[in-house]
């Protein structure tokens, strides 16, 4: 929630201007539709947020309202086990509605996505007072905006714990200056945090190489992945979904599942399909995702030629995408980048096996030849050989389907990966621990409307 803007100094009214940085407003309503019928028929209503004076709090900072859909678990998971927890992002319904279902505070903090240095600063100023006000024990900020400037906020703080969630490097799919300033902007979150808490082993190999972090600052839990699978949502059943679709219930189906953009691979992955469907005539392709908006969003022509084309399917936003990879006969992600793609754990626990890159993060969400095929990025040709390897050996599949799911039920259910999570931040909060503890908390009254 936003502070009164009509009481405290000029700063702190400054903190809490908006700037009319709302997510889209298709997309949210769809989420919000979508969601509430999910939730008022499968979860208790939510928790009423935990306020205790004696909790550690921890600070989670965002850029953008959008990236709350891979947070609920890991917010509801910190709050159960004893932590306050509050949420940092741009403002948005989507950012109110998690933070109610998981039944944690918020807080709207306008932050730009792309480049912008007057806008950067004011949200620096902004996040140095909301800092300085709520006095955390920890933070952890992530995605690259937040992570920078809300890292930077915390040091000056002087936050006991700061985490930087490093979920993926944006600057690998970036040139020239833009690249060297994302470098820049990476090494100063880095050095401004405790830890840099990285998704995978080669996101972590990668920051060690591009000096994003001396080695023993960047930590990877387990297996990687930063939430998990439910294994219980995503696992292998009977599709109900392919007559609705308009897909015949015996035709081959190609799916991906994600941000319909260019650092996904959409552009190599509709060049595929049309290659597919010269070997296989009867494929369909289903894009269960959206046209997102961001600096690496398709062309116009090609959005046309997916709304356009009979055998390619596109749902738009889905808030439960379970049903969807049943009806998948293999998913493909031909991803630039990642930190470690949430959609290939989720299509492995459904027993669907996954055709995805050699890129940092996406090469550690599949075990080659036994739960999917790895192949090189940019390049059409490996998508379609690699499908159609798969499509025309159904034993095979299915071989895969069954070991990806032994794969994701030994190394990534979501209450071992979170509880990981959780032990690590008692730790740190332990070994962090101020010797002067007389700080007087802020009661949350005093900052924070109730949800």
């Amino acid at each position: 929630m936003f502070l009164s803007e009509r009481e405290g100094p000029f700063w702190e009214r400054l903190v809490h201007k908006r700037n009319g940085e709302i997510a889209d407003s298709i997309f949210l309503s769809t989420y919000l539709r979508w969601s509430n019928r999910f939730s008022s028929s499968a979860a208790p209503r939510p928790a009423q947020p935990s306020r205790s004076p004696h909790s550690p709090h921890i600070v989670i900072g965002i850029t953008h309202p959008q990236t709350c859909l891979v947070l609920g678990g890991r917010l509801r998971t910190l709050r159960e086990a004893g932590f306050r927890v509050t949420l940092v992002s741009s403002p948005g319904e989507l950012l109110n509605h998690t933070a109610a279902q998981e039944g944690v505070e918020s807080i709207a903090i306008p932050m730009r996505r792309g480049m912008a240095p007057a806008a950067d600063l004011l949200s620096l100023l902004r996040l140095f007072w909301l800092l300085w006000r709520l006095r955390p024990d920890m933070t952890e900020f992530s995605t690259p905006k937040a992570g920078l400037l809300g890292s930077i906020a915390a040091m000056l703080c002087g936050v006991p714990s700061r985490v930087y969630c490093l979920r993926g490097l944006k600057l690998e799919t970036s040139t020239g200056v833009k690249r060297r300033i994302l470098l820049a902007a990476e090494r100063v979150a880095s050095a401004c945090s405790h830890v840099v808490l990285c998704n995978s082993e080669s996101l972590r190999n990668q920051a060690l190489a591009l000096g994003v972090a001396p080695e023993a600052k960047l930590l990877l839990l387990g297996s990687g992945s930063s939430g998990g699978v439910d294994v219980e949502r995503f696992s292998p059943g009977p599709d109900s979904l392919r007559a609705r679709l308009g897909l015949p219930p015996d035709a081959p189906v190609v799916g991906f599942v994600g941000r319909l953009t260019r650092d996904k691979g959409l552009p190599e992955l509709v060049e595929a399909f049309a290659a597919i469907l010269a070997a296989r005539p009867q494929a369909h392709l289903l894009l269960v995702g959206w046209f997102d908006a961001a600096e690496d969003a398709l062309s116009r022509k090609l959005r046309f030629r997916i709304k356009n084309h009979p055998r390619i399917h596109m749902t738009g936003y889905v808030a439960d995408t379970a049903p969807y990879y049943r009806a998948m006969d293999v998913m493909v992600l031909p991803t630039w980048r990642e930190g470690f793609p949430n959609v290939v754990l989720e299509a492995a626990a459904s027993g669907i096996p996954v055709v995805t890159t050699l890129c940092t993060g996406s090469r550690d969400s599949v075990v080659p030849e036994v739960t999917g095929l790895l192949i090189p990025p940019g390049y059409p040709v490996a998508i379609r050989e690699a499908v159609l390897q798969l499509l025309r050996n159904p034993e095979r599949r299915c071989r895969m389907g069954e070991a990806a799911r032994a794969w994701v039920l030994e190394n990534y259910v979501n209450g071992r990966v979170l509880g990981l999570t959780v032990g690590c931040y008692k730790s740190l909060l332990e070994r962090n621990r101020p010797v002067n503890t007389k700080r007087t908390p802020v009661v949350a009254d005093s900052v924070l409307n109730p949800i």
